[in-house]
């Protein structure tokens, strides 16, 4: 059934074209309307950014995208100065970024109910995946980045395996022409530290080329006691533009985590439910050893390829090789004593002490990717032709050391933070994975209508092999995946569309079970409908959004063995999402979002009828800035937001609920400019400004996370 299928997209791509993230300039000057014209991979004139690529690899305007997506720019980013790529989400529509409360060691998030298999990230940076694997998983610092996207929804007719609920697209500052000198410090809570420079110019009078250097050092302490957190990174990129049809990019990303920060877990006795003495842990408490320690060393370096033969044929590649070294010695909580698990402990005591077990892991991963694409641009009759094919590839080795224990239980009423004496790791798995991906999507307009069809065929291998007897496993899944979208243009600028769209994502080996166990692939399909108000005369994107997305083949417990599992399950999301962002004057700024989901084990073995864990039905956010332009305040701007995180399922059998919260922050910012600093400002930030403790999420009875706490930062930025 698939020869067809197959056959179809090789013919597409030897005979068409595509489009990726361009190597050229970020920011392009029409000189005829003498306003700067957005690119989809480079700044936005305001925090209402009107392009993306992410949704179609293709720079589209958001109106004639079929499917949700979401801009976060640099300016949003520099106004509420977040520490993480998740927390630049914070005020963006379908998207749980508290999935680990205030840890930020990773930047897992959860897409319309649903997160990738594992502890793996669904992110890209500059079009490429991130491609981690167990703990093991690359983290870009926000200051190294232009912008951050969220799709939502199914999107493996570009980007081949991954979770249906969509993915974080990065994208990476780059060359410009003109000269920026920029010098940044940070202080603030938890005795925070920061630093930051990016410096970009023109290396001739012509422009041919360039370069830019980000980066940025910062040491604090985490919210939880005895964990830090610390980081050296920096970000040298190159360009070469020989002539106005083509440009060389090189990127590279050299990042230094010697200490990531809190990675543990707390039961729901003690946090979301009290202890039997009728108390809480405070949003500080550390159940890790004293000398827990967590880091990670990351290397990524590739280029971005662009060159346009003519008016109809563009040919782009983006490559980029990535190496990371993990390595861990940590203690953590695994859920509340019985008198069956605490045996040396007096039955009457066990309700306030906390079973703990060890981890002693070393990573060392290696990763490959590259996308080629073809971009034609043609006209068939009066319909005008946007057709990108391509093929990608990439190829990822994880080695793994590691080793799994246990530790003395703490009690929680005098708990005593000790050094904890690690075993040394052994071999432990050698994990593998390579994909091959070959697409085509044609976007097709007609008088106000703009029609998307897409199609994908990928091969997906992955193996295992268990270094204690060196007994290996292999499974290769071929998937033909596609998405069918159509919009309509009004000239008001509002744009009503319906999308169809499919995902696939392996679901790996029983490793732990009988070896030569492999699970077929999860697949996830979604009917999307919406309406977009994008004016071409106004700085204001306004997206609703009403969608079904599915997920089949979801692993379940297999009947009668609970230790083992079977592709059986289903999961069924509904959802109504809304988002707002505008420049409403040269003074006021706004972005508002809300959020309802309504998540559901349609089939399973023991979860039928409930709902999936960290997935709140309501969320919303609001957020406004002012500045005053004009008088003795000029240069002053005050900006409040706040945050609504509605109650969701603690555990898979929806035995508790972890309740709402609301969070307010804030920011006064001041701009130099009147004193000749032009570009250069100091701002202080507070984030969750009256200090609510509240529990962020809980996966299960052993694992709920504290939201962060009050967090007060003090940024100057200059500019010369």
């Amino acid at each position: 059934m698939l020869k067809r299928p197959l056959a179809l997209l090789v013919a597409l791509t030897l005979a068409g074209g595509g489009t990726a993230f361009a190597a050229g300039e970020t920011l392009v000057v029409d000189a005829s309307a003498g306003v700067p014209q957005e690119s989809a991979w480079g700044p936005a004139p305001t925090i209402a950014a009107k392009h993306s690529a992410t949704g179609t690899k293709t720079d589209t305007p958001i109106e004639k995208n079929p499917q949700s997506v979401s801009v976060v720019t640099r300016q949003e980013m520099d106004m509420r100065q977040p520490a993480s790529v998740k927390e630049a989400l914070g005020y963006t529509p379908g998207v749980t970024v508290a999935s680990r409360g205030s840890s930020n060691t990773y930047d897992m998030v959860i897409i319309r109910g649903f997160s990738a298999i594992g502890l793996n990230q669904n992110n890209y940076l500059d079009g490429l995946k991130l491609q981690g694997n167990f703990y093991n998983e690359a983290v870009v610092d926000p200051y190294m980045l232009e912008r951050v996207e969220l799709m939502r929804g199914p999107t493996s007719v570009l980007y081949g395996r991954s979770n249906p609920g969509g993915i974080v697209a990065m994208v990476s500052k780059r060359p410009t022409s003109e000269s920026l000198r920029e010098v940044q410090f940070k202080m603030g809570s938890d005795n925070l530290m920061q630093t930051g420079f990016d410096f970009s110019d023109a290396l001739d009078d012509d422009g041919t080329f360039s370069y830019r250097l980000t980066g940025v050092a910062r040491a604090n302490d985490d919210q939880q006691e005895h964990a830090k957190q610390k980081r050296y990174a920096i970000a040298p990129s190159f360009s070469w533009r020989p002539d106005e049809k083509t440009s060389f990019t090189f990127l590279s990303n050299i990042q230094n985590d010697p200490a990531t920060g809190y990675y543990g877990w707390l039961p729901k006795e003690g946090t979301v439910q009290t202890l039997p003495d009728g108390s809480r842990l405070p949003n500080d408490f550390n159940e890790g050893a004293a000398n827990n320690s967590y880091s990670r060393y990351q290397r990524m370096v590739g280029y971005s390829f662009d060159h346009a033969f003519n008016d109809t044929f563009t040919l782009r590649q983006n490559l980029r090789y990535t190496q990371i070294k993990s390595a861990q010695k940590s203690v953590y909580g695994t859920g509340i004593c019985t008198v069956e698990s605490c045996k040396d402990i007096a039955p009457g005591d066990v309700g306030h002490y906390l079973t703990r077990g060890t981890v002693v892991d070393s990573e060392r991963l290696h990763n490959f990717t590259v996308d080629t694409q073809l971009q034609s641009k043609f006209a068939t009759g009066e319909v005008a032709h946007t057709l990108l094919t391509g093929v990608d590839f990439q190829r990822m080795s994880n080695d793994i050391y590691a080793k799994f224990g246990s530790a003395p239980a703490l009690d929680l009423y005098n708990p005593r933070w000790e050094d904890f004496d690690f075993d040394a790791a052994e071999p432990y798995q050698l994990n593998k994975m390579k994909q091959t991906g070959l697409y085509v999507q044609d976007q097709m307009e007609w008088d106000r209508w703009v029609l998307t069809l897409g199609g994908r065929y990928d091969w997906s291998q992955q193996s295992t092999t268990v270094r204690s007897d060196n007994g290996s496993i292999a499974r290769t899944d071929r998937q033909f995946t596609w998405r069918g979208g159509i919009n309509y243009l009004f000239d008001n600028g509002i744009s009503p569309y319906f999308s169809y769209s499919q995902s696939f994502e392996p679901n790996g080996f029983d490793v732990f079970g009988d070896p030569r166990v492999s699970y077929a692939p999860s697949k996830g399909e979604q009917y999307e409908a919406g309406v977009k108000y994008v004016p071409k005369d106004r700085p204001l994107v306004l997206t609703a959004a009403v969608y079904q997305l599915t997920k089949t083949n979801n692993l379940t417990t297999a009947p009668g063995n609970p230790y083992a599992q079977v592709p059986a399950g289903e999961i069924r999301v509904r959802g109504l999402e809304l988002e707002g962002k505008a420049a409403l004057t040269p003074s006021v700024n706004m972005t508002a979002s809300y959020t309802w989901t309504d998540a559901e084990y349609t089939q399973d073995t023991t979860l039928k009828g409930n709902t999936p864990v960290q997935v709140p039905k309501q969320m919303a956010s609001l957020w406004g800035d002012y500045t005053f332009n004009n008088g003795a305040l000029s240069g002053l701007t005050l900006g409040t937001g706040g945050r609504l995180i509605g109650s969701s399922y603690g555990d898979p059998a929806n035995t508790f609920k972890v309740g709402s919260a609301a969070v307010w922050d804030a920011v006064v910012k001041y701009d130099l400019g009147r004193f000749g600093m032009y570009g250069s400002s100091v701002a202080l930030n507070v984030n969750n400004l009256l200090d609510r403790e509240y529990v962020a999420s809980c996966f299960q009875t052993n694992g709920c996370f504290w939201g962060a706490g009050r967090q007060v930062v003090a940024t100057a930025t200059f500019r010369f």
